[in-house]
């Protein structure tokens, strides 16, 4: 890649980073938060739900609208929105308005996610040079997932509005530097049948929904989940009929006829699952049952960053040496290994005892995350990359959600009841809660396991064994447009 490109690279790691981060480090910031808006806990978990509904809910819609409005114009229109409601929710002085910018924030995230990851699949084709971008890309939204609970610690310390107003300063550096540096994507798709309205509502509807019930599930009651499951697959059963008879379909359902596409989901959807839900109970451990300060619960979760220095660096070369699927596979029996090592967790473990869970856990990142985004756009048309990204990062959040509501449910249901807690009751919620973690990375082992004697995933050729130096992406062109 030339200078240009990789100036494109760095401008859209930084957004996916940005995003990343923002994600994590609010959970930091909700006591601060509800001491000084008086939010009650029920109205304050909100602020992460409206958040992973907004994503969750608008991101295939996201995805597709890259494809059919233009890449470059939906990441800086959304980037901008972005900007604008992470600053709104800075200066919040309702609980309600915070909730508001922070759901316009996730829907912001669910269209500029996948219009990023489009450029990089549209912009450098099939090869081991994209498979080292997407994995720098990857790498990076996994070290902003590890690092946000560092930065939000001491940004949360200095005040929990900053906790929004640095990612306002850092996006809006990024939207100047995207302005310049981020290709026209020339013009886009043209469809004979318009755009799908039809699907894009009920699809969205269908998601929202789902996300919902998958999100509150340990505050609704049985009956409630149970007809908001209901609801949003029905929803989604109308969007699958809408899709068949539309001309111009908002997501062509042969697409999810690529065995590779489909497994790379399932795994999307099992990785995060498991890690947001260790991530839960580790920090729950942390705080809870050792006391320690959301700094000190920051800083012990660091080693889990270790993905940011070997997404790039080692992952290309094991990919290129063993295949995709084969270092999914190993990076889905890593976390395994990580999650079992932290079950028999005790009321005066030194870091030592917990060292190997979390370096383990940035292993399994750094061998799974990337290596998931290329098999998820690995032999897709270039006018549906958005959608392929779409489908990604919605298993992705929806991974979150539901391993989040599966382990807090079991928490819960293990864990002390009312009344004082003892700190065994206490590690008695947590050790029952890491076996959905632990099922979760065994899941996904099995998954991948499916694909290792795949024929079309074969190990690549490294980039320094190619004698052609690569393509150049000229000025204000993609190298393959739409």
């Amino acid at each position: 890649m030339d200078g240009r490109a990789w100036g494109m690279l760095i401008v859209l790691c930084g957004a996916i980073f940005l995003e990343g981060i923002d994600v994590s480090m609010m959970g930091v910031a909700l006591p601060s938060i509800q001491a000084e808006l008086g939010m009650s806990t029920a109205s304050l978990q909100w602020v992460v739900s409206a958040y992973v509904l907004g994503y969750g809910g608008f991101m295939l819609l996201g995805g597709r609208a890259a494809d059919l409005l233009g890449r470059r114009r939906m990441f800086l229109f959304w980037l901008a929105v972005f900007v604008l409601f992470s600053g709104l929710g800075g200066l919040a002085e309702e609980g309600w308005v915070l909730v508001l910018a922070r759901f316009v924030t996730g829907v912001g995230a669910a269209f500029l996610t996948p219009a990023g990851l489009s450029l990089i699949t549209t912009a450098i084709p099939e090869g081991p040079r994209r498979d080292r971008a997407l994995l720098i890309y990857a790498g990076t939204s996994a070290a902003g997932f590890s690092l946000g609970l560092v930065v939000g610690g001491g940004l949360t310390a200095i005040g929990w509005r900053w906790v929004f107003f640095a990612p306002v300063i850092v996006a809006l550096a990024i939207l100047l530097a995207a302005i310049w540096l981020v290709p026209d994507t020339g013009r886009p798709e043209r469809t004979d049948g318009g755009f799908d309205m039809a699907g894009a509502v009920t699809v969205t509807a269908a998601m929202m929904m789902l996300v919902f019930a998958v999100v509150e599930a340990p505050a609704l009651g049985g009956w409630t989940m149970a007809a908001a499951l209901a609801a949003g697959l029905a929803l989604l059963a109308a969007f699958v009929a809408i899709e068949r008879r539309s001309a111009s379909p908002l997501v062509r359902l042969g697409i999810l006829r690529s065995v590779p596409l489909v497994r790379a989901n399932l795994g999307a959807i099992l990785l995060t699952g498991g890690y947001f839900g260790f991530q839960f109970i580790a920090v729950l451990y942390l705080q809870e049952a050792r006391g320690w300060s959301p700094l000190q619960t920051g800083l012990a979760m660091l080693a889990v960053g270790a993905d940011a220095v070997l997404a790039p660096t080692v992952t290309p070369l094991l990919v290129a040496r063993f295949g995709t699927t084969r270092v999914i596979f190993a990076g889905m029996c890593s976390a395994a290994t990580a999650y079992a090592l932290f079950l028999p967790l005790a009321p005066d473990w030194g870091y030592a005892a917990m060292f190997p869970t979390m370096i383990l856990t940035g292993v399994a990142f750094a061998l799974a995350y990337g290596p998931l985004t290329i098999a998820a756009t690995d032999g897709i048309a270039p006018r549906e990359q958005g959608l392929a990204g779409g489908l990604l990062n919605t298993s992705f959040q929806f991974g979150a959600a539901l391993g989040l509501a599966a382990v807090a449910a079991v928490n819960a249901a293990a864990g002390p009841g009312p009344g004082p807690a003892t700190q065994e009751a206490l590690l008695s919620g947590y050790r029952a809660g890491l076996l959905v973690p632990l099922a979760a990375a065994l899941l996904g082992a099995a998954v991948m396991a499916t694909g290792l004697r795949h024929p079309l995933d074969r190990p690549r050729t490294p980039p320094d064994e190619e004698g052609d130096p690569g393509p150049k992406l000229p000025a204000g062109r993609l190298l393959n447009p739409p």
